[in-house]
C-alpha cells in the first residue's frame, strides 16, 4: 500500500487516545487524528519522529492523520486501519499462501453477535472467516498483542470459534506493523482473558497466522510469514 504524501515532524503529546499535538518540520504546530484505540506502548514518546498525512475534506475537523512513528531505528505504522488494507493486498497478490483458492473476497461482512468479520473468503462449497489484528507493541525482545485489555478482541475470538463449530474455516491473522525482526507472542500480562480465550479457541480449530510487514516512507506491505 502506497502512502499518501507524508509530512514529517515531532510528537509533542498524545491525549484523549485519538488526538496528538505535533510540530511539523515546517514549524507549524498541528493536532492530528490518531487512528489507534490502544495504549501505543513502545510506539510513541514525547519528541519522537512522526509522519502524518493531510486530508483536505470539509467534513473532517482534523485534517491530519498520524500514520508512522519512529522508535530507535524502527518505523512503526500506528494506523490500525492499515492492517486490513495490506492484508487484502497480500491475499490478492498471493503473499499469504494459506488464504488462496477462494473465488471471492468480501471485506467487512456482518456475522456473529452484531459484529463484522474483516474478510470473508468464499468458494462454492466453503467459507473462510478472517479476523485481522494490527501488532505494534514491543515487550522486551518480542512483539505482542494486545497492548491494552480488549473485550472486543476476546469476543471476536469466540465468534471465530463459533464459525468453526458451524462447519466453516476461521483464521486469526496478526499483522506486524513495525520493522523490528522479533518473535511474536500473546501479551498475557496485559490481557489474561484474551490470552486464555486464544488458547481455547485455537484448540477448537481456529487457525492462527502471523505475518511481517515492511515499512518505509513510501509504502507498507506484507512480506513474509513468521508463524
Amino acid at each position: 500500500m502506497k502512502f499518501d504524501k507524508l509530512y514529517s515532524g515531532k510528537l509533542i503529546k498524545r491525549y484523549k487516545r485519538f488526538l496528538a499535538d505535533i510540530v511539523l518540520d515546517s514549524g507549524e504546530t498541528i493536532t492530528a487524528h490518531v487512528p489507534n484505540s490502544g495504549a501505543m506502548t513502545s510506539c510513541i514518546e514525547d519528541n519522537c519522529p512522526v509522519w502524518v498525512t493531510f486530508h483536505d475534506d470539509k467534513k473532517r475537523k482534523l485534517k491530519y492523520t498520524l500514520e508512522l512513528t519512529k522508535m530507535g531505528e524502527n518505523l512503526i505504522c500506528t494506523n490500525t486501519g492499515v492492517a486490513n488494507k495490506i492484508a487484502i493486498e497480500a491475499i490478492e497478490n498471493g503473499t499469504i499462501k494459506e488464504l488462496q483458492g477462494y473465488k471471492s473476497l468480501k471485506p467487512e461482512q456482518k456475522y456473529g453477535q452484531n459484529s463484522r468479520i474483516d474478510i470473508l473468503l468464499e468458494d462454492e462449497n466453503k467459507k473462510c472467516y478472517v479476523e485481522i489484528k494490527s501488532v505494534s507493541l514491543r515487550l522486551n525482545d518480542t512483539l505482542a498483542f494486545p497492548d491494552a485489555v480488549t473485550s472486543r478482541g476476546t469476543k471476536h475470538l469466540l465468534e471465530l470459534e463459533q464459525m468453526v463449530k458451524e462447519g466453516h474455516r476461521s483464521v486469526m491473522l496478526y499483522v506486524i506493523q513495525r520493522t523490528d525482526d522479533l518473535p511474536f507472542r500473546l501479551a498475557y500480562e496485559i490481557d489474561k482473558k484474551y490470552a486464555e480465550t486464544f488458547e481455547e479457541v485455537t484448540k477448537n480449530g481456529v487457525e492462527v497466522l502471523v505475518y511481517q510487514s515492511t515499512i518505509d516512507l513510501e509504502e507498507i506491505k506484507i512480506i513474509k510469514k513468521i508463524s
